[in-house]
């Protein structure tokens, strides 16, 4: 969902106010993102205007009357609540539309999504783990990892309703092996998973951030919002991003935690960060890059279906470190099945291969072919 036409107060406001910040940021069209976080800045400016509770004043004689700031303070919250329902509902119903297809086409997508998971995550146990950042498609993600047997590493913390920790502690799966004891080994199949705009089963609560249990392809998160929050629906306790803790000092809580492990996990030497469908639409996602590239040992590559909007090739001019940027650009880079089918490594075959390839070659028995044209020219 892209944007909310309808908004019954304060519109026209809202909407300039989106066109001013999406084009001072170089996205050229804002989005119901870009809606919410200016319905949420607006609400915080009323509820400083209206804390003393003063009545409305009259006007002078012959001039219009004075805007109401108290009613559309409660307008505005529920127009709020009214586009968090809506931004929910349509992510359940694409989580809705996967799960309803068929099953030949269901097994088919998520055999491709596991393949392109593992591809990534098949690395020896000691070395640092995969991180995989999201800002959509999380639950997606989620479900390919459940599928794979992949272990997702998060900052939660619990099982009936886990709670959010700030704690950034190095937390990891180790295992004995049989007839081995105080030598305890890395797992293998392990990650580490960060929703850089929070989730659809994410929900604010009594000063803490709770995840709480919602089936894959739910049609609305409604009936269980109102189990964790005594009754009643409340969308404003949702962490979707931009919408926040509201009874927190820190400014966008939880994100801020979020955007920490980002920028650590990659402004490091010798990191690599791999995007794949990222529209660099989000500037504070792009400064971390920027930030990442000033190391020398650092590498991006970019994996895209299409620029239309010209946002990844302004970002690598912008850059000024092409060298470090690997781009694979197009309809067929971009298509998830012939970048698991062509390029991406197999991660139950290819350590196979290659050694049977070292073995060929260091026996005489593997000769690379010469070309024809060499041929004729002998």
């Amino acid at each position: 969902m892209g944007w909310i036409e309808d908004l019954k107060v304060c519109k026209a406001e809202i909407d300039s106010y989106v066109a001013k910040t999406a084009d001072a940021s170089g996205r050229g069209k804002g989005n119901i993102e870009d809606q919410i976080r200016s319905i949420n800045e607006l609400i915080k400016g009323l509820e400083i205007l209206t804390v003393q509770n003063l009545p409305v004043p009259l006007p002078p004689p012959g001039a219009p009357p004075y805007r109401n700031l108290k009613s559309e303070l409660v307008e505005l919250n529920n127009e709020l609540t009214r586009c968090l329902k809506l931004f929910s509902d349509s992510v359940s119903h694409g989580e809705k539309l996967i799960r309803d297809a068929s099953n030949d086409l269901k097994t088919e997508t998520f055999n491709y999504l596991v393949s392109f998971l593992m591809s990534f995550s098949s690395r020896t146990a000691t070395r640092d783990r995969l991180h995989i950042f999201t800002t959509n498609y999380d639950r997606i993600i989620e479900t390919g990892a459940e599928i794979a047997g992949l272990r997702l590493i998060d900052r939660f913390v619990g099982t009936i309703a886990p709670i959010f920790r700030s704690s950034r502690l190095e937390v990891d799966y180790h295992y004995n092996p049989p007839g081995i004891r105080g030598e305890p080994r890395y797992l293998e199949g392990v990650a580490r998973f960060t929703k850089l705009h929070g989730s659809l089963d994410w929900y604010a609560t009594e000063g803490a951030i709770r995840r709480f249990g919602l089936p894959f392809g739910a049609s609305s998160v409604e009936p269980f919002l109102q189990v964790e929050t005594a009754g009643t629906a409340n969308y404003q306790q949702l962490m979707i991003y931009p919408n926040s803790v509201k009874d927190r000092e820190t400014s966008e809580y939880p994100y801020v935690e979020l955007f920490r492990d980002l920028a650590s996990a990659t402004c490091r030497p010798n990191s690599t960060l791999v995007t794949y469908g990222y529209s660099f639409g989000d500037e504070h996602i792009n400064r971390l890059i920027i930030d990442m590239l000033t190391i020398p040992s650092t590498h991006i590559v970019i994996i895209a279906y299409g620029d239309p909007l010209g946002r990844i090739m302004r970002f690598i001019n912008d850059s000024g470190r092409k060298a470090q940027i690997s781009l694979l650009l197009g309809d067929h880079f971009g298509d998830l099945k012939k970048l698991v089918d062509f390029y991406l490594p197999k991660a139950a075959i290819d350590r196979s291969s290659i050694r049977m390839a070292e073995l060929l070659k260091s026996r005489g028995l593997y000769r690379a072919t010469k070309p024809n044209n060499s041929e004729d020219a002998e």
